[in-house]
């Protein structure tokens, strides 16, 4: 029996395999960007601008069962139509259109707020920090917070004995209190662990400062300055009632003095869409500096 001769073929080349990639997601079309992006848009504004057509109905139905009190929003755009079309008009003195009214009032908040974000900021740290300072600083602002902003206002005409001075004291005091007490609520709910962080590390008191206490109570530091920008704008619009010049409260108070009742509801206008846009400026403002994690 004979063996059979062995036979020897050439080995194809083995060929590398193409490494596998990640597909990538469809590019989406300009058309369906635009498409997504104004159904967004309507989302966001149809139901706003439904309501209002809402409300402005039923106040024109309401106005004409009842004359002779709130004007109708018609009755509101006869009456004033130039105070609305014509804001920056200035005839000097107190003959000035809503906007520069409604700057000066933004000048004085301005101040007296900026001043109440800076001491507002430090004590409620010291108040946060310190259980010494807690103990004895806490009760005497429960206190004083609950004092109505207009009460503060013979005060401090009595002290300064000038309208200026005594609306940026007035907007100081009003401010204060919302600041301090959620940057001491936010410097005591510090994680334990970034304080143990902080030992190790044997960081100073200020590299504590700005590492830690910082960065963790950036949250709660523009929640308070939130409701202190709020509270600001209301506290200046009831003391310029009351203590005369260029500003809007003044603008509402004489118009009210002069029977316009409908150039009061425009004042208003701008006095709630000033409060808003304060209010969401000092919101982004806070998103930026957290990195998204204020409120």
């Amino acid at each position: 029996m004979s063996v059979p001769a062995p036979s020897f073929t050439t080995a194809k080349p083995v060929t590398a395999t193409k490494a596998l990639t990640p597909a990538r997601p469809p590019k989406i079309r300009l058309e369906e960007r635009l498409r997504l992006a104004a159904a967004a848009l309507g989302r966001n504004l149809i139901p706003p601008i439904l309501t209002l057509i809402v409300i402005l109905g039923v106040w024109q139905l309401a106005a004409g069962v009842e004359p002779g009190g709130l004007p109708a929003p018609l009755t509101i755009w006869t009456d004033s139509h130039e105070l609305i079309l014509h804001p920056f008009f200035d005839h000097g003195g107190v003959d000035k259109g809503l906007f520069w009214h409604v700057l000066t009032s933004l000048q004085r908040v301005g101040i007296g707020f900026s001043l109440a974000a800076v001491a507002g900021v430090g004590l409620g740290v010291l108040v946060g920090v310190s259980v010494w300072a807690h103990r004895g600083l806490d009760p005497v602002f429960q206190i004083l917070r609950t004092v109505p902003p207009l009460a503060w206002l013979p005060i401090s005409l009595a002290v300064f004995h000038q309208a200026q001075p005594s609306a940026l004291f007035v907007i100081f005091i009003t401010a204060i209190w919302p600041i301090i007490i959620n940057t001491a609520a936010g410097v005591r709910n510090i994680p334990a662990d970034y304080i143990n962080v902080a030992r190790v590390l044997r960081l100073s008191p200020l590299e504590f400062f700005f590492k830690i206490v910082l960065p963790a109570t950036t949250p709660h530091v523009f929640t308070g300055l939130r409701i202190g920008i709020g509270m600001s704008w209301l506290a200046i619009v009831a003391s310029e009632m009351l203590l005369g010049g260029v500003g809007i409260g003044f603008f509402i108070w004489d118009q009210y003095n002069a029977a316009r009742i409908s150039d009061i509801v425009v004042a208003l206008l701008w006095v709630g869409v000033i409060g808003f846009i304060l209010d969401r400026m000092v919101a982004l403002l806070g998103r930026f500096i957290s990195r998204g994690s204020a409120v």
